[in-house]
């Protein structure tokens, strides 16, 4: 259902409305006082005494209503939640908002409670905020469905924010004001048993005068709800993603891909993977948004971004903090370089970035100049509000839609220059450092949509096949044969004369190694051994792994040793809120300590594949220290084959081959884990 009652009402209610200035309902009737329609305030008391809230006569009932009501919003404690949301029911209110916590996020009764008032709801088909949320806020449209009165001064403007915080969606709010960039629409989820993040996206995505969104994240319910939220939202509008939680690993730090992961940076990569520029801050966010609120470049791999200055020192910043992160700034043709020697003093910088040394008469000219450069896609212009020395709006206007102005002055000065720049869609930040993070962001918005569109979406799915068990290292391998990934020639023996007779069968040094699926780290208690050739060599390699504790009787796997190459974890995990899930990162026995993972969730094309390829360390990929080259489609092959068991096999839990070894032939599968939840009597199993 639209969520159009809830965020565009005719008429609005508010339950518990109350004559006395300390309590809520009365606090929530000055807060909707602005609202231009019929706004009634419901007590039973009040009305049955002909008492009136803020001039407006007091009803008993929402049904009493003279009007068709479509917001209610309900100012009773917990309890009272359910038979007031009933009553609103009956009356035909199509949309409610609950501020009153004490619901789920106070514990088992609460949440009792949380559910009868979310099935209250659903059989009387009311679209509910909340409970336990700030509300929202309208300042457009003077709606404020909120208790906080500060909140109603708010200007409107054309940037959204969605928040899983009520806390958060004010103060974003607030910080957006401080900026000089508009509210749209304010929302705070709350605990969202009925309208969440998708819902709230797919409305923003179909609103013509919401130019850009904010998105605050705590806990995902569906992540791929949201993922494909997202997608639909960014493909007509940027969102600018803050995620918090950084320390939060959950519950997968007992597997090596989960501890790359968790659940703080699978969320931002899963807000990534569908469009979404990430922020740290919420200072980085405002940043962001006062720049894509107005801009927006074309999808792009790596767009080239020119700085502009009219002051050496602020334009190092900003060249400082572009490179930091990743940014490119490419040189200036030759054509561009020889007309700004005619335009600027012989001693000022004129290649990328250029400075001015003051801005002058010539500046109109500078911007163009660079403006039309070949390899600019964006500029970034910084110049101190000197009376006199620069028109900021009539330099910039050549380059209207592809430029972004910082500048420091009076504050008054600043908010007559940002009305006007805004007039012809170019955003004014107040610092150089903004002016760098704005122009970040930018970059980032148009790599992720030229990522998206070239990787191609692939649609979440849940196979239907299982493998009933956890599968040992020889079974995994074989499974993965299947899918196309090289394994090397190995051998099983579950004694020691089957072992020598494997020995002799083998080319070249071979590796010895338990072969026990309870044993997760090999390594560590003594069950591999490499370089074996020998009788001898493997007699003792025998007496160890028979010393490993374990599960009796003991087998044994014996396999050629594979050549030399860079040793690469790739991994996979099906996580309860996004579901199956891909990583990339460097392997071997310290794989924790290697750092960041490139992470997919799954199912992977091949182009996204490629992708966290090319996202390794650069060494890696052309050859670290001797080592062959990384073979970026075939590693890509063993990406995407860890997604197609994933969603192949409902059951698996977890994949984990690492080593995977990028020898100069190609990648070889070193170690393998596969890890299945048990079958249950009478489920059909599909062996590999």
């Amino acid at each position: 259902m639209p969520l159009t009652p809830l965020f565009r009402p005719r008429a609005i209610a508010v339950v518990g409305a109350s004559t006395a200035p300390e309590k809520a309902g009365h606090a929530m009737m000055q807060a909707l006082v602005d609202f231009p329609g019929p706004l009634y305030p419901v007590n039973p008391k009040a009305a049955a005494a002909g008492e009136s809230v803020l001039g407006r006569p007091a009803i008993a009932r929402p049904a009493d209503a003279d009007a068709p009501v479509d917001l209610a919003v309900l100012v009773v404690p917990p309890q009272a939640v359910p038979g007031a949301l009933a009553d609103c029911g009956a009356a035909g209110v199509r949309a409610a908002v609950v501020c009153a916590g004490g619901f789920a996020e106070s514990g088992e009764a609460g949440a009792d409670l949380q559910e009868e008032v979310a099935s209250v709801a659903r059989a009387h088909g009311i679209r509910l905020l909340g409970p336990n949320t700030s509300g929202f806020v309208d300042p457009a449209g003077r709606i404020c469905a909120n208790f906080m009165p500060a909140v109603r001064t708010l200007e409107p403007g054309s940037v959204a924010v969605l928040a899983q915080s009520g806390g958060v969606n004010l103060a974003l709010g607030f910080l957006l004001q401080q900026a000089g960039v508009g509210l749209r629409l304010g929302v705070g989820l709350g605990n969202a048993v009925d309208v969440g993040f998708a819902d709230v996206l797919d409305h923003l995505a179909a609103d013509d005068g919401t130019t850009a969104v904010a998105l605050h994240v705590e806990g995902v319910a569906d992540g791929p709800a949201l993922m494909a939220a997202v997608r639909r939202v960014t493909e007509r509008k940027p969102v600018v993603a803050l995620k918090v939680g950084r320390s939060d690993v959950g519950d997968f730090a007992q597997s090596h891909t989960g501890a790359l992961t968790g659940s703080y940076e699978l969320t931002r990569a899963a807000l990534a993977q569908s469009g979404a520029v990430l922020v740290d801050t919420p200072g980085e966010l405002v940043d962001a948004l006062s720049v894509l609120s107005r801009t927006r470049l074309p999808a792009s791999a790596d767009p080239g971004v020119g700085v502009i200055t009219g002051q050496a020192g602020p334009g190092l910043i900003i060249a400082d903090t572009l490179a930091s992160a990743g940014v490119r700034m490419p040189g200036l043709s030759a054509a561009s370089r020889a007309r700004l020697g005619d335009l600027l003093p012989p001693l000022t910088y004129q290649s990328n970035p250029v400075d001015t040394g003051r801005p002058g008469p010539t500046f109109p000219d500078v911007v163009a100049t660079v403006a039309a450069d070949p390899q600019i896609d964006v500029l970034g212009v910084y110049a101190l509000d000197e009376p006199g020395a620069l028109d900021p709006a009539a330099a910039l206007d050549a380059a209207a839609g592809r430029v972004v102005f910082a500048s420091g002055g009076p504050a008054e000065d600043l908010a007559a220059r940002r009305a006007d720049l805004a007039a012809r869609g170019i955003a004014l930040l107040d610092a150089p450092d903004r002016l760098a993070r704005g122009l970040v962001a930018l970059v980032a918005d148009a790599r992720a949509r030229h990522a998206r569109d070239e990787e191609g979406v692939a649609e979440h799915v849940t196979g239907s096949r299982t493998l009933g068990r956890t599968l040992d290292e020889d079974a995994a391998k074989s499974l993965f044969e299947t899918f196309g990934v090289r394994a090397g020639v190995r051998r099983v023996a579950a004694s020691h004369a089957e072992a020598h007779r494997a020995l002799a069968e083998l080319s070249g040094p071979a590796v010895v190694k338990i072969l026990d699926a309870e044993v997760l780290h090999k390594s560590d208690v003594g069950g591999v051994h490499v370089g074996v050739r020998s009788a001898e060599d493997l007699d003792a390699a025998l007496r160890a792994i028979d010393a490993v504790p374990g599960a009796e009787p003991r087998r044994y796997l014996l396999e050629e040793q594979a050549p030399d190459g860079v040793e690469l974890l790739v991994g996979g995990l099906r996580d309860p809120v996004f579901g199956p899930v891909v990583v990339l990162g460097l392997g071997g026995v310290d794989v924790e300590l290697a750092g960041s993972v490139a992470t997919r969730v799954a199912p992977v094309t091949p182009a996204a594949a490629r992708a966290m390829v090319r996202a390794l360390p650069a060494p890696l990929l052309t050859g670290h220290r001797g080592q062959p080259p990384v073979d970026v489609d075939a590693l890509a092959s063993v990406i995407t084959a860890v997604g197609e068991v994933l969603t192949s096999y409902g059951d698996v839990t977890e994949i984990d081959l690492n080593p995977v070894r990028m020898t100069a032939a190609g990648p070889v599968l070193l170690d393998a884990l596969v890890v299945a939840q048990p079958t249950k009597v009478g489920t059909a199993v599909a062996h590999p």
